[in-house]
């Protein structure tokens, strides 16, 4: 008798497909080369701060020890910048990490889980895993004036149950690049009922310039029920060491600290992470280069007749006006990667990152 393991898995589990991170990127850049233009995954490419190589390079040397099993530092100087207390933190293997962590710890087949029809893929899969009902509600429509794709708040609350254990927010969110500012993010807590924990992932913070958007952060001394997390693989460029954290109080840090894995963050990305933090003209250079090329690459876009969603990430997601699949495999022919966003649902859009002027350029080349 043949043996075949699926048959075996939990239920949980067997409801899950693998994340697909995309397409094969090694082996695209060796047969691409130097013009291969990587567009599909949002990383900055001005890379890390010189200061953040600079301590990497230094910890390789005692990679031989295991690495703080707390991430002492690093967490003080988290605090330090944050204005929590280190017992409110807790480091991830990047923030993907912490957000299945939540769910492990919070939820299961007895509780449900909240989030936005067209977040972050990682919410979905997050409560799959735990075994816990998805509620996924709506997304506001494609024409909303400001944020169109976006969460719709009010009816994210609405969807709350008695039964519900978590919320998922992203905010900026991936894959629409949409926002929502402090004061809606106010008005929605103040209507979640206290035993409801609520995520505001915000992986994309760094990139933020909209007027009357700041932080979460800044609730989470009136709201025990919030959590936060954020990651160093966007803007502060250390994707490949996969390194995040979460701020929260004390208590639910306390709960996420049973589950987390042993050493979960290695050595040299905790010296990275910390030198990082200590760079702000890096942190500035890579904030302004974004916020332009971003407003000059949306520019590009629409003048040659496409439409562009509104962004506060690194990224752009677009409306071809057609099925994005055709697009992406011709662009990808030419070594031309980005992101079709059918998996979500948006069949005929594409996300774009950021990349360097160049990638850019031969992007806009293959797009005539």
């Amino acid at each position: 008798m043949s043996f075949d393991a699926t048959l075996l898995a939990n239920a949980a589990v067997s409801a899950l497909r693998a994340y697909d991170p995309g397409h094969d990127l090694p082996t695209l850049r060796q047969r691409f080369g130097a013009a291969l233009s990587e567009l599909g995954s949002n990383e900055n490419p001005l890379g890390p701060s010189p200061a953040a190589i600079a301590a990497a390079r230094e910890a390789v040397g005692t990679m031989w020890r295991y690495p703080d099993p707390v991430g002492a530092s690093l967490k003080r100087v988290l605090a330090d910048r944050l204005g929590v207390e280190t017992c409110q933190l807790v480091l991830g293997n990047g923030s993907h990490e912490l957000l299945m962590l939540l769910a492990q710890c919070f939820a299961d087949a007895a509780h449900s889980v909240v989030y936005s029809q067209f977040g972050f893929a990682v919410f979905p899969i997050a409560t799959a895993a735990a075994g816990a009902q998805g509620i996924a509600v709506p997304a506001l429509p494609s024409d909303h004036p400001e944020a169109p794709f976006g969460h719709d708040l009010d009816a994210m609350a609405a969807a709350i149950r008695t039964d519900t254990r978590l919320v998922y927010l992203a905010n900026p969110n991936n894959p629409t690049g949409s926002s929502f500012g402090d004061a809606e993010l106010e008005a929605f807590m103040a209507c979640v009922p206290g035993h409801v924990i609520v995520v505001v992932d915000e992986a994309y913070h760094e990139y933020v310039d909209r007027p009357g958007l700041s932080t979460a952060m800044h609730l989470l001394d009136r709201y025990r029920n919030l959590v936060v997390t954020r990651t160093f693989s966007k803007a502060y460029a250390l994707a490949g060491l996969r390194t995040g954290y979460l701020a929260a109080d004390a208590s639910i840090a306390a709960v996420l600290e049973r589950l987390r894995e042993s050493f979960n963050v290695n050595g040299i990305a905790l010296a990275a992470a910390e030198a990082a933090l200590g760079d702000e003209a890096h942190l500035g250079r890579v904030r302004d280069t974004n916020a332009s090329d971003r407003a000059w690459l949306a520019g590009e876009l629409v003048a040659r007749g496409l439409r562009v969603f509104p962004s506060q990430t690194n990224f752009l997601l677009v409306d071809i006006g057609g099925d994005a699949s055709a697009l992406e495999a011709r662009l990808f022919a030419a070594g031309v990667i980005v992101r079709p966003m059918g998996g979500y649902g948006l069949g005929q859009t594409v996300r774009i990152s950021i990349g360097s002027r160049g990638e850019l350029d031969r992007l806009l080349e293959h797009l005539k």
